[in-house]
């Protein structure tokens, strides 16, 4: 039999030799490292398809279903935003993330993206929503970033910087706000959008 790293190994490298076959028979794995690194090899040689990421994302080892989520931007036919709620802090974020890598993100996810803002028990996936929103850069995010800036620093860094595509009263008000911060990293951020160079 053999051990989980040599499976492992071999289905990286079929990633670069062009052996979809064995990256493909590496998503089976009982290793879950191994999982992962098909799904990356599958993507490296085009051969990703969207039952593999939506089995994927349902894998019980949080770290392949954050590998998936990771690839995910590229497969907007999967819906992904239930992954905001994992159980699992860092697959949560990298969901918040994926929804903002893509192009349309969908009202639902958007939806979701918007509330967990600002009601989300992690402060980290908090933070994530935040960006998301600014990089989808949808109006009707703007108030939940706009509450974001009152949460805390962290949070407040990432939602000062997830003003940018947005302009307004408001808008301005919360970056005039944000130059008196506590926090000194939140003051650098709203002043590099107050004055860009």
């Amino acid at each position: 039999m053999s051990e989980p790293l040599d499976d492992r190994l071999h289905v990286i490298a079929a990633g670069f030799t062009g052996d979809a076959s064995a990256a493909r028979t590496g998503l089976g794995h009982p290793d879950p490292t191994v999982r992962a690194s098909a799904l990356v090899a599958l993507h490296r040689l085009g051969g990703l398809e969207d039952g593999d990421i939506r089995a994927a994302i349902a894998d019980p080892d949080p770290r392949v279903r954050r590998t998936a989520l990771e690839l995910s931007p590229g497969f907007p036919d999967v819906g992904i935003h239930g992954l905001v709620d994992d159980p699992d802090l860092f697959v949560a974020e990298m969901a918040a993330w994926a929804i903002g890598e893509r192009s349309d993100p969908g009202d639902t996810a958007l939806t979701v993206l918007i509330d967990r803002t600002m009601t989300h028990d992690e402060q980290l996936v908090r933070e994530a929503c935040a960006a998301a929103l600014g990089s989808i850069g949808d109006p009707r995010g703007l108030p939940a970033i706009l509450a974001a800036c009152n949460d805390k620093p962290a949070v407040r860094r990432r939602a000062v910087l997830a003003l940018a595509p947005f302009e307004g009263p408001e808008v301005d008000a919360a970056l005039h706000t944000a130059l008196q911060d506590r926090d000194w990293q939140v003051r650098q951020n709203a002043e590099i959008l107050l004055n860009p160079r």
